[in-house]
């Protein structure tokens, strides 16, 4: 087999969506809705945070991560697909293919990452409530939001440069957009180390994910019990929900992902299906469930508009 160019020049071809001539459009127009959903739920609880100083305290400021990622993730993918659908364009350069790949994983460690982050500010929250103003100061919560874009920045430098050490073999990318497994299998010489590498992150993140929501969720549910004030553990469990729902969404999506990969009786239409959920329900329902359940933000996305209206 001709080993290709590992260089930005070399055009890879993408699998296609399987659609038929007749579902095109229809799919193209579900698709570019989906994409102006995900764009305008997650632009309004960002600006609604940022734009109201009242909301600028850490669990919020903490929140605002979240749909930045969302947005990272959607729009690494969406565009791509969407052309791909519409004019049956399944080319794309190696560079381009590996940049998504980059902005996909860096979606999927920071949805993990970031809910870490909330889960701990919420155990300090209503474990601690009285010590709450003095440990989670503007420095300390600075410290916390750069360690989680730091260590997910880490990991898939790491990852991609593992990648980029080899020169390709192959230019068929089986999936509909582009992700590690996917280049990976483009490679013909061994790729042990990315496969233990890629597992290992996977492994370390999943542990340390559902060992911090475990145990801080644990306590909160024992504070929150043993809380005698009812409007307190009220207005508590109605946050912790909120995470919580957000929290089984990411875990559901990534286990339908990695088992369609693991699985070899998967089939490829499966694959890409759960592919394309992946980016498409973690972004569209974090802000509906954040802008429903929490009564704070609920109540200023209205004065958000009326804000946009008076300045037009």
């Amino acid at each position: 087999m001709d080993n290709l160019s590992s260089g930005v020049s070399t055009v890879l071809t993408m699998e296609g969506l399987a659609i038929p001539p007749e579902g095109v459009y229809p799919a193209f127009i579900l698709g570019m809705l989906s994409y102006c959903i995900i764009l305008f739920c997650n632009l309004v609880i960002i600006l609604t945070i940022a734009l109201d100083k009242r909301l600028h305290e850490p669990m919020y400021l903490l929140l605002i991560n979240l749909p930045i990622n969302d947005l990272m993730g959607a729009t690494a993918i969406l565009p791509q697909l969407m052309r791909q659908m519409l004019w049956d364009s399944r080319s794309i350069s190696y560079l381009a293919c590996v940049t998504q790949a980059f902005f996909f994983h860096m979606y999927a460690g920071g949805s993990a990452l970031i809910l870490i982050a909330m889960a701990y500010d919420r155990y300090v929250a209503i474990c601690n409530p009285l010590r709450y103003s003095a440990i989670m100061t503007n420095v300390y919560l600075l410290k916390i939001i750069t360690l989680v874009w730091v260590v997910d920045l880490t990991l898939i430098l790491i990852l991609v440069a593992l990648l980029l050490r080899f020169p390709l073999c192959r230019s068929f990318v089986s999936n509909v957009y582009c992700d590690n497994p996917s280049l990976v299998r483009l490679v013909c010489a061994d790729t042990n180390l990315n496969n233990i590498y890629g597992l290992f992150t996977i492994v370390s993140v999943q542990v340390v994910f559902v060992s911090a929501i475990f145990y801080t969720y644990l306590q909160i549910l024992l504070t929150c019990l043993k809380n005698k004030q009812s409007d307190a553990k009220s207005k508590a469990i109605q946050t912790c929900v909120s995470h919580l729902i957000v929290f089984i969404i990411l875990e559901l999506t990534g286990l339908m992902t990695l088992l369609s990969y693991r699985l070899e009786k998967a089939s490829p239409q499966l694959r890409k299906i759960v592919g394309i959920f992946v980016i498409i329900f973690p972004p569209t329902m974090n802000p509906i469930i954040y802008g429903l359940k929490m009564k704070e933000i609920r109540s200023k996305i209205p004065m958000f508009f009326l804000w946009k209206v008076s300045v037009f």
